[in-house]
């Protein structure tokens, strides 16, 4: 990296660490110890992007992972260190599978998050029993600025184990108080909250495979099983899934992600199979793919009645919704789609787009009828008048069209509100030519412009 004195040194290796560089050594003075060392540019962005990876591939060990800094990662693993054999193993299995990604990792795990941080950086590694062992470690492992860990050191308090000797009321009068929020936080007196890198969901159902799998028929077997159990887990909680990622997790630490959303809240796995069946395609098994994460990240409330098909004729909700489910599984999430009134004067603005189920409510109607297809922003068209001043036709795309009939105008005000006052009124006229094709076109000021097709 390039700083203040020159290109300096971002990071070495152990072999150059045992030569005596260290990060932040100028490169001068590092070729003066190493002659023949071998450098390469920093890359500050792909180092970034490479623990965001990294990140994402913890997640087949703990739902809460969040990075830690530009070289750390910190996972809660409350509750789901018994998957893995106790802390131990779940740091040994872990360790083993970061050195076949050729990554040189510390490990700890602690009670808490800052004693965790300095285990890993400051001592052995591994599990932490009680928090005796950490005041053998330096004030450097408090996460202290480094202003402050030389006021310490020049006062000849190097370790840990010297702080918690002082009494507080002093120590905070003259360090000040975050150093007594770094010592509640280390030794669990004070929260330290983790934001991890995706909220975790509540709903999952996991499968660590014997051995690695690459057919899609074998893929298609363990997503039926992960399904089976998430609804299963669904069905005891009385609720149905709305939105479902699946996460492999490939052998070479390449994680795929596949999501798929429901218009209505379900807990079928033959239907929630059928809407995955042909995004699977899009999984590339690698070497093999050795854990697999079914999650509802999305759910409602699905009572048991709910839930079986209804075979009344009049009856068809269920069945509707997962047409568009399969509908939207082919062409992509918001491809189905229905047109939700809005309450507003200026037509363009009097619809959106909402979920194909959206309820809705609308307190007022226009007075007069509205086209079926408004065009997306109004074309300006070419009239000609007869001899009352009125349009007799109207030039759209080159093809004149001689219009038959023709009524209006319905004035439509602007949103000043909105617009301020420099959009004008305009007058709307509903025109069929000599087809029986019908127009909405519009006035606005001298110029004319179709907005929209009837029927």
């Amino acid at each position: 990296m390039t700083a203040s004195g020159g290109v300096r040194l971002a990071a070495v290796n152990a072999v150059a660490a045992d030569s005596g560089l260290a990060p932040g050594m100028t490169l001068a003075d590092a070729r003066a110890l190493v002659p023949d060392l071998v450098t390469a540019p920093s890359d500050p962005a792909g180092d970034a992007a490479a623990l965001e990876r990294l990140c994402a591939w913890c997640g087949r060990f703990s739902p809460w992972v969040a990075t830690d800094g530009a070289d750390g990662l910190i996972l809660d693993i409350s509750g789901v260190a018994h998957l893995f054999g106790g802390e131990a193993k779940m740091l040994g299995l872990m360790r083993q599978k970061l050195q076949q990604f050729g990554c040189n990792a510390r490990l700890a795990a602690a009670d808490t998050p800052a004693a965790a941080w300095a285990w890993a950086r400051y001592g052995r590694g591994g599990v932490l029993q009680g928090f005796g062992a950490l005041h053998d470690l330096p004030v450097e492992a408090l996460r202290l600025s480094c202003e402050l860990s030389d006021d310490l050191k020049r006062l000849g308090l190097r370790l840990i184990g010297d702080l918690v000797k002082l009494p507080r009321g002093p120590l905070a009068r003259r360090m000040g108080h975050g150093l007594l929020e770094r010592l509640d936080a280390l030794f669990g007196r004070r929260e330290e909250p983790i934001s991890p890198r995706l909220p975790p969901a509540p709903w999952r159902a996991r499968a660590d495979l014997p051995e690695p799998v690459c057919t899609r028929e074998a893929i298609d077997h363990v997503l039926r099983r992960l399904l089976d159990a998430l609804c299963q887990l669904l069905e005891r909680e009385q609720r149905g899934a709305r939105r479902l990622m699946l996460h492999a997790y490939r052998v070479d630490g390449i994680v795929q992600s596949i999501g798929i959303g429901t218009s209505l809240a379900n807990r079928n796995p033959v239907h929630l199979f059928r809407l995955y069946r042909d995004r699977l395609d899009g999984i590339d098994p690698g070497f093999g793919i050795e854990t697999m994460l079914l999650e509802a990240s999305d759910c409602e409330m699905l009572t048991g009645a709910q839930t079986v098909l209804p075979q009344a004729k009049g009856d068809r909700p269920a069945a509707i919704a997962q047409i568009v489910d399969r509908l939207q599984a082919r062409l992509g999430h918001g491809a189905v789609f229905r047109q939700q009134p809005v309450e507003s004067h200026w037509p363009e603005r009097s619809l959106r787009r909402a979920p194909p189920f959206a309820r809705w409510h609308v307190t007022s109607s226009p007075a007069s009828p509205r086209p079926v297809s408004l065009l997306p922003r109004p074309e300006p068209v070419e009239i000609e008048t007869n001899a009352a001043g009125w349009p007799s036709a109207f030039r759209w795309h080159r093809v004149l069209r001689r219009l038959s009939r023709l009524e209006g105008p319905e004035r439509l005000a602007p949103e000043w509100w909105r617009d301020g006052l420099v959009v004008t009124h305009r007058d709307y006229f509903r025109a069929e030519d000599a087809q029986g094709r019908r127009y909405w076109l519009f006035r606005e000021q001298s110029a004319w412009f179709l907005h929209g097709l009837f029927a």
